[in-house]
């Protein structure tokens, strides 16, 4: 069993654990959501979303973002997924994250949505 994302107890007190498609999917939500220099000994882990939310929305944020996203996904998860298709959309204040993936231990394909915005 995995430590669950974010941090939190379960019903029994204890530290609240996860399966192992859950946590990949955590891994990745992490990597996303994490500003490049916020890791300590890793000062290239990220993606730099979180930078871009109050930036002027436009197709081509969305294509540099989806971009970079490919690239930080390979470089820190490739071992563990397959990405097998991944959009990058900018719909006024918010950016939406789909990514289609394959776990690579399992062969399951999993599929995955992360909204950020101002308002979210």
């Amino acid at each position: 069993m995995n430590i669950d994302f974010p941090f939190h107890f379960d019903d029994r007190g204890r530290t609240a654990t996860t399966g192992d498609d859950d946590h990949i999917a955590d891994m990745i939500e992490q990597l996303i959501f994490t500003m490049p220099g916020e890791r300590v000994n890793r000062p290239d882990f990220g993606s730099g979303v979180m930078q871009l939310v109050h930036a002027p929305n436009s197709p081509e944020l969305a294509a540099a973002l989806q971009f970079t996203l490919q690239a930080a996904l390979d470089r820190w998860l490739g071992d563990l997924i397959e990405v097998q298709a991944l959009k990058v959309e900018s719909q006024e204040a918010t950016l939406r994250i789909d990514l289609d993936y394959l776990v690579r231990r399992t062969g399951k394909t999993l599929k995955e949505t992360f909204p950020r915005g101002a308002a979210l």
